[in-house]
This record gives structure tokens, sequence and C-alpha cells, in this order.
């Protein structure tokens, strides 16, 4: 009940938003697109952030892959190394976590709004809804699980005379709320038959596994490593959810998962062309390759002129060698403070 409750907190906004709709348009359908668009584009600079984040993710993969090789048998300084590697890189780990707790505390508003209908839309207390389902239940009419509300109301417009018992006033709101677009019921729950609700969970369960399907696809990071199983699983397991339980919810709920999984399509598709993980991390890749050269290069001739015996390059090289000192202490004394470790000098070692 506290779960249900807090998403109710976080959908009340959002439901008054929904409510300024339905009062103007008089369609729950239109009401229900206009609401899901407008929620969407507002979350876009959310989005563009979390994108931003898994491209440079993506972008520095192998460059981490390296460094966790190399010292996986000392992990202080495989730490440092992937510290350095973040300032360098001018990425922060935990930059894409914010948006996506901010995206899925929307979710659940979202959520909470559209199987909620009589209490975001209609702003009927929970008291008199309970009342509704119990009478509902006692007439032996099917209280959908997932959204018992839309129940109500189709059971209540099929039948007002039974409901006559919670007052007029309740009975003409609830029977004036038109959930019907473009001559489709979205308060009837699909069966599977030929019809056109059935094509409704179909297309939310095709539209869930295109947009799983292109995020996988444009984020070489989720096709690599360890868990890599799991999410490619899981691209053919969430459709399949949203295809079953589809069938078990008001066509309302079916019809927001397909205008959601749009939406999101449309905006991955433009988001890669700005921020494509996979070029950014091909991009990477090269400048990597051409900055390991440059200064393999530059210690080179370094060497060469310290070896030739200009006192200049010589000092230039230890200048550079203090500068790097300076740097990895800094870092190292960061890490102490923000993990209780124990701070070591840097030795000459530590910078070969």
């Amino acid at each position: 009940m506290e779960v249900f409750e807090s998403m109710y907190i976080l959908g009340y906004p959002l439901g008054l938003i929904m409510r300024l709709f339905y009062n103007v348009l008089h369609s729950y359908g239109w009401s229900l697109i206009l609401f899901t668009v407008l929620v969407k584009l507002a979350m876009v600079p959310l989005s563009i952030k979390q994108q931003k984040s898994s491209a440079k993710m993506a972008a520095i993969q192998q460059q981490l892959q390296e460094i966790q090789k190399m010292y996986a048998k000392n992990q202080q300084k495989m730490n440092e190394e992937m510290q350095r590697l973040y300032q360098r890189e001018n990425y922060n780990p935990a930059g894409g976590c914010l948006p996506m707790v901010i995206t899925f505390l929307v979710l659940f508003g979202l959520i909470d709004v559209i199987y909620n209908p009589m209490r975001h839309i209609l702003g009927i207390d929970k008291a008199m809804i309970a009342q509704a389902q119990t009478i509902m239940e006692g007439l032996g009419v099917a209280v959908s699980q997932y959204s018992p509300q839309s129940s109500i109301i189709s059971a209540l417009q099929a039948n007002p005379e039974a409901f006559a018992s919670l007052g007029s006033d309740f009975v003409s709101k609830v029977q004036a709320f038109d959930m019907s677009f473009m001559g489709i019921n979205l308060g009837s729950t699909p069966t599977l038959g030929f019809n056109v609700l059935t094509l409704i969970p179909i297309l939310s369960g095709l539209t869930a596994f295109l947009t799983s399907w292109l995020t996988m696809k444009n984020n070489p990071t989720a096709m690599e490593g360890p868990g890599a199983g799991t999410m490619k699983a899981m691209m053919f397991i969430s459709p399949m959810m949203s295809l079953y339980i589809a069938f078990k919810v008001p066509a309302g709920v079916g019809m927001y998962w397909i205008l959601s999984n749009v939406l999101m399509l449309i905006q991955s598709i433009v988001l890669n062309k700005f921020y494509n993980p996979k070029e950014m991390a091909e991009k990477a890749k090269q400048e990597a390759e051409e900055r390991r050269e440059k200064e393999r290069q530059e210690r080179i001739e370094q060497k060469k002129l310290a070896r030739s015996g200009d006192a200049e390059a010589k000092e230039r090289a230890k200048t550079q060698k203090e500068i790097n000192r300076q740097k990895l202490a800094e870092a190292r004394k960061r890490d102490a403070e923000k993990y209780g470790d124990t701070y070591t000098e840097v030795t000459d070692d530590d910078l070969e």
C-alpha cells in the first residue's frame, strides 16, 4: 500500500496536467497522446545527458579494459589510472545516474496516472473507488489486476444502475468519462481474435522489441562484457512480457506503451545522429592510439637529447617528471580521503 501511495505522490503533478488536457479536449485518447508527447519532450534534456554519458563510456571502454588488465594485481594502481583516465577524458562515472533516477521517478508517476484515471483525471477519492470495486466484485465482473480503475469505468458505463448506491454525482461523472478513441473503447481489455483491439498488444510488443534492439545496436558496451548475455536475453523477454500484459490490461494502457515506444524510437534515432556510442568509441580508439604514438615519439626524442648532453632537455624531462609526480600525489590524496585508504608517497617506479 505504501508503494502505491508513493507512486500516487509521484503521479499527482502529472495527473493535474492529464486532467487539464481532458477537461479541454473531452477525449481520453487525445489527452493520453498529448500528455505522453509533452512529458517525453520535457524529458529530452535528461535523455541527452544520459546519451552523452553512455557514448563517453563507450568511447573510453577499451582504455578502461587495458588498465584493468594491466593492473589486475594492483587494485590501488588500477584505481589511480582509471581516475587519471576519467580526468583526462572529462568523464564522470556517476554522471549518467541522476538522469536515470529522475527518468525512473517520472516513469513511475506516468504509470500511476495511466493506470488510475478515476483518481487522477476524475478526482475521485480512493475510498469511493474501493466501494465501487467492491460492488463490481459482487456482480461477478472481472477486475483487471493491472488497471482496476479502467475496469470499474467500463463496468459502470455498461451497468450504471448497479452503482446507484454511490450517489448520482459519482455515477454521472464516471458515466460521462469518454474512453473511446477513433471508434475504439480504450477501457476494454484486448482478447485474441480478428478485431482492432488485438493489434494493440501486438504493436506494444513489437515496438518494445524495436526499441530494445536499437538501443543494443547503438551501444557497444551493452554487447560486451559479463552482462552482455543477460542484456541480449532481456531484449526478447521484455517485449514478450509487454505482449502478455497488454492482453491483461485495458487497451488504453497498451496504447500508452505503443506511443511511448514510438517516441523512444524517434528519440534514439535522433540522438544517435549526434551522440552515437559506437562512432565515439571508434574515434576515441583512434585518438588514443595517435596520442600514445605521439607520447612515445616525444619520449624517444627527449632521451636522445638527454644522452647527447643537452642540459635544457634534461631539465625539461626532470620538470615533466615532477609535474607527473605532483599530479599522481594529489590523485592519491583524494582517493585516500574519499575511501579512507592510507596515503603512500609517489616513487620513481610509479612514474615509469
